[in-house]
């Protein structure tokens, strides 16, 4: 299997789960130009696409594991990923990109939160949202009320995507669901990209939705998988909860998004209670066989 090779990524597992992190920030950050040229709908369908072809070439999906219980749910799987990954680009064409992605990780920390069976966990996605109301400011005229309800959608839609995500995953590798759902994903964004594409899409359109897809999904899964193999579940989680704080960085050096003292408050509010709710909502993991399964994706988008 060729990712057999690929995850023999040299550096510490910690250094690799950081990179990857930025690696699919920076897809996110490098999007917005492209979101100008084909919209958010186009922009979703071409990278998926791109994703889903190299994903494929990368790791076959287990179709001979397939069960006739399991199409509904990878079929849900792949339509939510579509839709979500369209809901989060719209975001960010409206709103600065660390705000948008703190408001989607509302929807992973809640279910983390429920997850843990305690009542005390729930203070995480309360905290967050403390921590996203600095970022939104909604005090201020500026205040997108139509960009947070599109990372609002996101959340829920990431959220969901968790939920749906863990009933297959007691079966398969994260890598063989990725292949499987991809596809899916890209042709339910392209009901809603195809329109905002056409007579748009030239070689250098291309060019980017592919340099963007071997960035996230491609270079995210390589690193993300070899970190795993070095470091508990619970570290890589700790660490994921980074993801907004690099959005704000990104956005900062990328899209000269410059935030204001309360918004940086807030998104180290978020990280904090990011971090605090995936170390409370762990579950034992399944026996499962062949290689080391992905995490439940940050998001099933970027």
């Amino acid at each position: 299997m060729l990712t057999k090779y690929l995850v023999r990524v040299p550096g510490p597992p910690w250094l690799l789960a950081v990179v990857a992190i930025f690696a699919i920030q920076l897809t996110s950050a490098l999007s917005v130009p492209l979101i100008e040229l084909v919209g958010p709908g186009g922009t979703a369908w071409l990278r998926l696409s791109m994703g889903a072809l190299l994903m494929l070439a990368l790791v076959p999906p287990p179709l001979r594991s397939l069960r006739r219980g399991d199409a509904p749910v990878l079929l849900g799987l792949g339509i939510g990923m579509g839709l979500t990954t369209v809901a989060f680009l719209a975001a960010i064409e409206r709103i600065p990109l660390g705000t948008a992605v703190a408001i989607e990780f509302l929807g992973p920390l809640t279910v983390a939160a429920v997850r843990s069976g305690s009542l005390r966990t729930t203070v995480w996605p309360v905290l967050a949202l403390g921590g996203v109301v600095l970022l939104t400011e909604p005090w201020h005229s500026e205040f997108d009320v139509v960009g947070v309800g599109f990372a609002l959608l996101a959340g829920i839609g990431w959220g969901t995507y968790i939920v749906l995500l863990q009933k297959v995953g007691d079966r398969f590798t994260g890598a063989g669901v990725l292949s499987a759902t991809l596809p899916v994903a890209a042709v339910t964004a392209g009901v809603i990209g195809w329109p905002q594409a056409a007579g748009h899409i030239d070689g250098r359109v291309l060019l980017i939705a592919l340099g963007l897809a071997l960035l996230a999904p491609v270079a995210q899964f390589v690193l993300e998988l070899a970190a795993l193999r070095r470091m508990t579940a619970t570290a890589f989680g700790t660490l994921m909860a980074l993801e907004p704080a690099a959005a704000l960085i990104l956005g900062l050096v990328i899209l000269a998004q410059l935030p204001s003292a309360l918004q940086y408050v807030g998104i180290m509010l978020v990280v904090v209670a990011g971090a605090c709710a995936q170390r409370g909502g762990l579950r034992a993991p399944p026996l499962t066989t062949g290689p080391v399964p992905l995490p439940e994706p940050r998001r099933p988008t970027d």
